[in-house]
């Protein structure tokens, strides 16, 4: 048996594999069924989307660049998932400066996210950008405005 082996759960045969994987697996060794990453179609959509929104929205009274939006959304994403009993697998958490003066925000990451959260994240991508009458770029589209095009 090699030292790693991954298994995508996308049909029957897959799992019959892993199973055996797993029952022939030397005593000591680890198994993780965990939701998959994030696509780089999801990836490429949403910093289109992140990048129309920095270039037509303000936020805060202020224009911000694409790297201070994107953390910006996230964090409304963020917190809209919180409201809805379905926070991020690796949500936030806040923590104070050293000196007690500021707050110091760790751990979102949208690298991170799983399918499933990059789905959502486009999603409110949309409907944040709608509220602010944002246009979409060709990359940023809405799949269904690009066939109706």
């Amino acid at each position: 048996m090699s030292d790693k082996q991954l298994f995508i759960m996308a049909h029957a045969e897959a799992r019959r594999r892993a199973l055996r994987a797993v029952a022939e697996a030397p005593d000591g060794y680890r198994v993780t069924v965990e939701q998959p990453p994030k696509k780089r179609a999801q990836e490429e959509k949403y910093h289109a989307q992140i990048d129309d929104i920095s270039k037509q929205t303000t936020y805060a009274g202020k224009a911000w660049d694409k790297d201070d939006t994107k953390r910006i959304v996230i964090d409304e994403f963020a917190e809209e998932m919180r409201l809805a009993g379905t926070p991020l697998h690796n949500d936030s958490r806040l923590v104070p400066s050293e000196n007690g003066r500021r707050v110091i925000q760790l751990g979102i990451q949208s690298r991170e996210f799983w399918v499933a959260e990059a789905s959502q994240f486009i999603e409110f991508l949309f409907a944040y950008g709608a509220a602010r009458d944002v246009q979409w770029s060709d990359e940023a589209q809405p799949a269904m405005q690009k066939e109706e095009a």
